[in-house]
């Protein structure tokens, strides 16, 4: 934890800048468009059997796993549109993309606030799917700490959010195997606490992934032992970018395409059980 937050403090001092009034320029400008990048950094859990491993083995496998652990992204976004999209990387325990982290990683997302509508793509084993579906509701609480990121003024907000509903486009069988019941038999949902900052210098709802809301463009974010942090953000740029949905791919909602996930990882290891069998 202590090696993240240090990366992060670094991230943080390189934070690219422009000191020019860019609220006014917004409330301004109809035309407003701005882009950040952001960097995702999660920490490495090798559980009981990290225990058994030399210092120097663990920063081996943190190397060959950084592409897995380090991800880059870019937020395009306008006062009521957005898009989201992982930078690609060659992934180094292959030499090439990671094409099985593609399969539950979020595809290129845009989120548009005032329709309230997210469309995401997702590719599943080479299908391509078009979730359409409403933008994750959150709850936010408004607190008053404060804190820089690069020369914006933050503030903080927090907020509990199910897992599933932020991860719908991943799978893991201990999500398939938890009841969500408890002893006396009372549904039990796993919930994921979210800390964000935000900055009102940049006045749009905006935000990385499934977060926004805020009165002000999100900068980080911090979920577990996971930080996405703007590390860039260029306002104004003179070479605009259009903003345009994703449009290709089977329509389905965040829910149904869960289930289909479900499905089919259930009948792969159902099929791999009967050749073991065999």
């Amino acid at each position: 934890m202590k090696l993240l937050l240090i990366i992060i403090s670094i991230l943080t001092l390189s934070f690219l800048i422009n000191t020019t009034p860019f609220k006014e320029k917004i409330q301004n400008k109809k035309d407003f468009q701005g882009k950040a990048y952001y960097v995702s950094k999660e920490k490495m859990d090798l559980g009981r059997w990290g225990d058994r491993l030399t210092e120097a083995q663990k920063k081996d496998i943190k190397a060959r796993l950084k592409n897995r652990l380090e991800k880059v992204y870019t937020l395009t976004f306008n006062k009521e549109e957005s898009f989201f999209e992982e930078e690609e990387k060659i992934d180094a325990l292959s030499g090439a993309t990671d094409s099985w982290g593609k399969n539950f990683a979020a595809g290129n997302q845009y989120k548009n606030v005032k329709t309230n509508t997210q469309i995401q793509n997702q590719e599943f084993y080479g299908k391509r799917f078009l979730v359409k579906d409403e933008l994750q509701a959150i709850k936010w609480n408004m607190g008053s700490e404060t804190k820089k990121i690069g020369n914006y003024v933050c503030f903080k907000a927090t907020a509990s959010i199910p897992t599933s509903e932020l991860a719908w486009y991943s799978f893991s069988w201990d999500r398939l195997r938890n009841t969500n019941t408890d002893e006396n038999g009372e549904v039990n949902i796993p919930m994921t606490e979210v800390e964000a900052w935000y900055t009102t210098k940049v006045p749009v709802s905006q935000g990385p992934l499934e977060y926004w809301g805020l009165p002000g463009l999100i900068l980080e974010v911090s979920t577990g032992d996971t930080t996405m942090l703007c590390t860039k953000l260029i306002l104004n740029p003179e070479e605009r970018v259009a903003i345009i949905a994703p449009s290709k791919g089977e329509e389905i909602t965040k829910k149904k395409y869960q289930e289909t996930i479900i499905t089919k990882m259930k009948d792969f290891r159902e099929n791999r059980m009967g050749r073991n069998r065999g």
